[in-house]
């Protein structure tokens, strides 16, 4: 289980890196980017940052590359936000799972409407 340092630290990084991502990455080309969870290493040296994007997938495609390019400069931003020891190196990884969940979602509603009523 982790510490309740841990759970804080990781919750002020989502929230943060959030922002960041809000400010300064414009939505236009790149769809509406949400922070989802944020993965911490033990250490707190290293953590995966996981985002849903909302929109085509072109524009999918373009905000996590864009996200992999200016992660130095959101790294910078970060640790200017958060006060560590050490501002974590952060990796960006697409989370599918609002795309799941609505998948899932709309198999629920065309069973609903296929099934006779009781």
């Amino acid at each position: 289980m982790q510490s309740l340092r841990h759970q804080r630290v990781r919750e002020l990084l989502k929230r943060e890196i959030g922002q960041i991502i809000r400010r300064e990455i414009p939505t236009g080309d790149t769809g509406l980017i949400t922070v989802t969870d944020v993965g911490l290493a033990g250490d707190l040296q290293s953590a995966t940052v996981f985002v849903g994007i909302v929109g085509t997938s072109e524009q999918q495609r373009k905000g996590l590359e864009l996200l992999k390019k200016d992660r130095l400069r959101i790294q910078g931003l970060l640790g200017r936000a958060v006060v560590l020891k050490y501002t974590p190196k952060l990796r960006f990884v697409r989370d599918d799972s609002i795309e799941r969940g609505n998948r899932v979602l709309q198999i629920l509603d065309e069973l609903e409407r296929t099934l006779p009523p009781s």
